[in-house]
């Protein structure tokens, strides 16, 4: 331990204080700059403090950025912290609200979202798999229980494992949002929606009725004497 570890370790308080500042400041620097943009003698320069003293704390650049990226997606809402009426309402109906918000919740959290997306893509694959483990292991998003009340509610099905289906709901959902935002924090990642709200509107109806063709469960099998012909899944409607 060097001699400046031994007096943080002496004020466990100034120490914690110092590292939140540190990261905050970081993931400001990292949602402008980007990963690789990004330098720490400039986090160190807008906190008036060594850079030697930010290695301290957090090791690397690397283990900075990982603890950003930390930060940023833990201040996400979960899928099922939607309003209560609306988990009510069901597992596509939910999804449908937080797709709605897309765009809302990018205003309302701009540095945590673009740094989010700088993690996705824009960072090394070393720091990726560290991102991907991280993911997979602490399920910030809630995919799992989300997918577990949809498999309950007999909305999803139950033939595919699921965290067969939680990966398949995180990855398409992921990049559909981060399609949805390209315009603003990355032009020229995706292609942008044209045609304003109303485009927007029906391209999340149209990947809804995508995700439900996938995902939904089948209806219950018909007893004899009964009609045999009925679609597999209804498809969603907007507004419900």
């Amino acid at each position: 331990m060097t001699t400046g570890q031994k007096i943080e370790a002496g004020r466990p308080g100034r120490a914690k204080a110092k590292a939140r500042r540190i990261l905050e400041t970081a993931m400001r620097q990292f949602a402008r700059a980007g990963y690789h943009g990004a330098r720490v003698e400039d986090i160190a320069s807008e906190l008036a403090i060594a850079k030697g003293s930010i290695f301290q704390h957090f090791g690397s650049k690397e283990a900075l950025f990982l603890a950003a990226y930390k930060e940023a997606v833990g201040s996400f809402s979960a899928y099922l912290d939607a309003p209560p009426e609306v988990v009510a309402r069901g597992f596509f109906a939910t999804l449908r609200y937080w797709l709605g918000r897309t765009e809302r919740l990018l205003h309302e959290n701009w540095v945590p979202y673009r740094l989010a997306l700088v993690g996705n893509y824009a960072c090394d694959l070393r720091l990726r798999r560290e991102i991907n483990r991280f993911l997979i292991a602490e399920d910030p998003y809630g995919v799992i229980p989300f997918v577990r009340m949809g498999v309950e509610r007999g909305e999803v099905r139950r033939d595919i494992d699921t965290e067969m289906i939680a990966s398949i709901l995180e990855w398409t959902v992921e990049r559909f949002q981060d399609a949805l935002l390209s315009e603003e924090l990355d032009p020229g990642l995706f292609r942008p929606p044209r045609g304003g709200p109303e485009r927007t509107r029906a391209r999340i109806e149209q990947f809804l009725r995508v995700i439900q063709s996938a995902l939904s469960a089948p209806p219950p099998a018909r007893g004899p004497g009964r009609m045999k012909t009925q679609k597999r899944g209804r498809l969603l409607k907007p507004g419900r």
